[in-house]
């Protein structure tokens, strides 16, 4: 229990990351394999999607955010968001989340009486398998972080990745090298936020 509570206050965001990673894509892959398989879905669904990008795919990924932006960002503050687009490339690999629709809207339909809980508990899910991959990538010494760019971004990456229609990205996981250690967090107390009745 105390390994798991520490990875879990080990987990941070880290922005500044570069591709001198020394774990093996193996490893990075079943890692995640083996936690899209644990993680919990409501009436164990298994709606969440990912995708892993490595090399090319990676980099892909990345100049479709870049270009997006480019149209959308003035000229005069596109400097600032190319140098940190550029730093997410910078990485080794990213992780897509996505959720299947289809499996959603099916499990909605069959459960009519839950029907309007189902996308909330398929972003909670997905959220579930965010943190977990998270913190296991960060548990494996790789720097992390987490990107919403879409859904700006979804119909190029559907296309060039060959996404089905019905899998709706939720966010964007950058990974590599980690080149900073985190600052502190301010956090406010906990009987704020945790009420205990014995």
């Amino acid at each position: 229990m105390r390994n798991f509570i520490e990875a879990v206050t080990n987990r941070r965001t880290i922005y500044n990351i570069d591709n001198n990673v020394t774990v093996a894509p193996e490893t990075i892959i079943s890692t995640i394999e083996q936690l899209t398989q644990e993680v919990p879905s409501s009436f164990n669904n298994q709606s969440a999607r990912v995708v892993v990008l490595f090399g090319k795919h990676h980099d892909k990924v990345w100049n479709i955010v870049m270009e997006t932006l480019r149209k959308l960002v003035p000229l005069e503050n596109f400097p600032a968001t190319e140098a940190k687009v550029n730093g997410f490339a910078a990485g080794y690999g990213t992780v897509l989340y996505f959720d299947d629709t289809a499996v959603t809207n099916e499990y909605a339909e069959k459960f009519s009486a839950y029907s309007e809980n189902f996308p909330i508990w398929a972003n909670q899910s997905n959220g579930m398998l965010q943190f977990a991959i998270w913190t296991a990538l960060s548990d494996l010494g790789l720097g992390v972080n987490l990107q919403h760019y879409n859904p700006i971004i979804d119909n190029e990456v559907k296309a060039v990745f060959n996404i089905p229609d019905s899998w709706k990205l939720i966010t964007q996981m950058p990974f590599g090298n980690p080149l900073e250690q985190p600052a502190e967090k301010e956090k406010i107390l906990i009987d704020e936020r945790v009420k205990i009745f014995r």
